[in-house]
């Protein structure tokens, strides 16, 4: 494929509704739905190459108008000179420092865009049909290497068969993975490389071509799949080379390098099973490095943080004797260690790891959950949130391990609100193990009441229970409504080892509810904590256990609200997209009546149990949530109505397995919290 994407003439972005930091007061100190709405979202902080600013996106809610607009700043790494330097109705994403720190590159509507640092004289350089997601410029800037969609032979239509049927409408599938996350394969993404000569982008070809396979992997893979190599000839890119039904059962995804002259591929890790990915070279060029699991067809292997020499060919595992996950990760600049993130008992830090001999040392910790580290000087730059504080850009002194907040988006929002304490305790299982447990109290807490109290439950299975903040989920404005919030990192939950999290596999029905039900009842022993009204909530994974519990809790509970949960396991089976946690987390298919784990997993599926359900219960899911399709939430409220239970059953039309346009969200929080005053209060 070639092509030619010329200059527009267009400079300027056109007029409209512009977005911005929301000026609010906050007159009684209390977080709200509203006012949740209303930070600021700071997202993909950049360095310039002399290390001396970071650039950055702040996305903004515009309730009117139910979208976010995404500006970009700038800040000096020693915290001075912020500075906004995009104003406009559309969208920038992707932003990065190109020409020496001198100019930015980023998309807006699809298209690539050249600006001045400050943000004036923005030029649209493509005009690429059907738009490009994601790019990348080699380090001499000759080419650029971007992301767009090419047809998928997942699904095919009428018109494919019959030219005399030009209005019917139709998907005709034969295989698997025909559908994944929030969309119907109808294309794929793959990876292709233009050469740029400052004006304009020409010689596109497709780095995949001829190949039926996405890359970056979906649903959530980005440009973070892919790097160029500091000679600019190599990219490195991840991929699971598999179709249909093999695709829907692997998680058997490669690290390729491609020859950009030759046009040729070499499979660097055709012995490894599990999924690989995030390629990254040395900025020396000597070493290639990336994440990796080791067993195919589990989601939730440890992920393990691997480099290979490549001129030598040696592969070496730095984090073997790291028992946590390895997250996202930098080299240094010179080349002998590695610095990633990795979410460890209940807090997201920042590592680093020496190339020569694996020497693991703490760059920065705390009651906070920080991001992908980057390298400027001596220093490290990430985002870093809480429970109590959406992200921020902070600036770490390698040396001393001094942090400066550097953005101070949020700050005006902050400063006016009451948060509520967040204690960390150890509460005992009835394995006897001690078990990280969150408790966030209201934000004017009297020990004298008697307050309402919240189980939450953790979704994944395995995910992190650390410091996240929430824009659906958020501790801090469930306390808010004055509620006591408990949140146990159960079995599964990751951070803890990877036998605490292994054990939930195969086990969705066993000590992990054990595990709540003691958080629970060591909660609601305190004086402050009103025994008569507790609920539970949670979402996906955690929907399920909501749904499993209404069948279990022995009156402990008074109200439950489940999002996009698990309900009747084998529909599930039947249904989900990615097989591969069917297999791993089920044990297998129902009908596999010689398998134990199987069928131990079905015979204590929540829809089982309906008979048991006394509790009134509260359904919310998405209608373009394939993952856990709606249809499971549709179940649980018919089975709860049919048994007389009282129910309410929220449907969201254009919403996934999240809510995320804004006043759906907003809806979704009034009525979250309505209902549970309505029981509880």
């Amino acid at each position: 494929m070639a092509a030619t994407v010329a200059l527009s003439a267009c400079t300027e972005q056109p007029s409209g509704n512009m977005a911005g930091r929301n000026e609010l007061t906050i007159a009684d100190g209390i977080l709200t739905a509203d006012i949740l709405n209303s930070f600021g979202r700071l997202s993909d902080p950049q360095i310039s190459p002399d290390g001396q600013t970071a650039l950055y996106g702040v996305s903004y809610p515009t309730i009117s108008e139910n979208k976010s607009i995404r500006e970009l700043f700038t800040v000096g790494t020693d915290g001075n000179n912020r500075r906004q330097i995009t104003h406009s109705p559309q969208s920038k994403s992707n932003a990065r420092w190109i020409a020496g720190g001198t100019k930015i590159a980023c998309l807006i509507d699809g298209q690539l865009w050249v600006m001045n640092a400050d943000g004036s004289q923005q030029q649209q350089i493509s005009h690429y049909e059907g738009g490009i997601a994601e790019f990348a410029f080699s380090p001499d800037e000759t080419r650029i290497l971007f992301i767009a969609s090419v047809n998928s032979d997942d699904i095919r239509h009428p018109s494919d068969f019959y030219k005399d049927l030009p209005k019917a409408n139709a998907r005709v599938m034969t295989d698997l993975m025909y559908r994944h996350w929030d969309e119907w394969v109808e294309n794929i993404p793959h990876p292709f490389i233009a050469t740029f000569d400052g004006t304009e982008l020409f010689d596109i070809f497709d780095v995949l071509d001829g190949e039926p396979f996405e890359c970056p992997t979906r649903p959530f893979g980005g440009i973070e799949q892919l790097a160029w190599s500091p000679d600019g000839k190599t990219i490195a890119y991840a991929c699971r080379k598999k179709t249909g039904r093999d695709y829907a059962f692997s998680t058997n995804t490669d690290i390729y390098l491609f020859d950009v002259t030759t046009r040729t591929t070499t499979n660097m890790t055709p012995d490894m099973d599990g999924y690989d990915t995030d390629p990254q070279f040395s900025p020396d060029g000597q070493y290639l490095a990336w994440n990796s699991m080791e067993r195919e067809g589990y989601e939730a292997d440890r992920v393990r943080l691997f480099i290979r020499h490549l001129a030598t060919g040696k592969k070496t595992c730095l984090s073997d004797a790291f028992d946590n996950n390895t997250g996202a990760f930098t080299w240094a600049s010179d080349s002998r260690s590695i610095y990633f993130q990795a979410s460890v008992a209940g807090a997201s830090r920042i590592y680093a790891l020496t190339v020569t001999d694996k020497t693991l040392r703490t760059v920065a910790e705390g009651p906070y959950n920080y991001g992908t580290p980057q390298v400027a000087g001596n220093k490290i730059i990430a985002l870093r949130q809480s429970i109590s504080q959406p992200d921020e850009l902070y600036a770490i002194d390698d040396a001393t391990g001094d942090v400066v907040e550097l953005s101070h988006e949020n700050k005006h929002l902050l400063d006016q609100l009451t948060m509520g304490r967040v204690e960390e305790r150890s509460i005992k299982t009835t394995d006897g193990k001690d078990m990280f447990t969150f408790v966030i109290y209201p934000p004017r807490f009297d020990p004298v009441k008697k307050y309402p109290a919240l189980l939450f439950c953790e979704g994944g299975p395995q995910s992190p229970l650390d410091q996240f903040w929430s824009y659906r989920w958020n501790f801090q404005l469930m306390a808010a409504n004055d509620y006591i919030i408990v949140a146990p990192a159960r079995r599964g939950v990751t951070g803890f080892g990877q036998a605490w999290c292994e054990q939930i596999s195969g086990d969705y029905s066993g000590q992990n509810m054990q595990d709540y039900l003691a958080a629970v009842d060591a909660l609601k022993a305190e004086p402050y904590v009103d025994e008569n009204r507790l609920g539970a909530v949670g979402a996906s994974y955690g929907g399920y256990s909501i749904y499993y519990l209404a069948g279990h809790h022995n009156r402990r509970f008074k109200a439950f609200i489940a999002h996009s949960g698990i309900f009747n396991l084998e529909q599930m089976a039947l249904t989900t997209e990615e097989q591969w946690f069917i297999r791993w987390d089920n044990g297998g298919y129902y009908w596999e009546k010689n398998n134990a784990t199987a069928q131990r997993s079905y015979a204590q599926s929540p829809h089982r149990f309906v008979d048991k359900w006394d509790t009134p219960i509260m359904v919310m899911h998405g209608e373009r949530d394939f993952r856990v399709p709606f249809e499971q939430g549709m179940a649980a409220f018919n089975a709860a109505r049919i048994r007389n239970v009282p129910a309410e059953m929220v449907l969201f039309p254009e919403e996934n397995h999240w809510i995320l346009k804004p006043q759906n969200n907003i809806f979704w929080h009034r009525t979250f919290y309505a209902w549970l005053d309505k029981w509880l209060k």
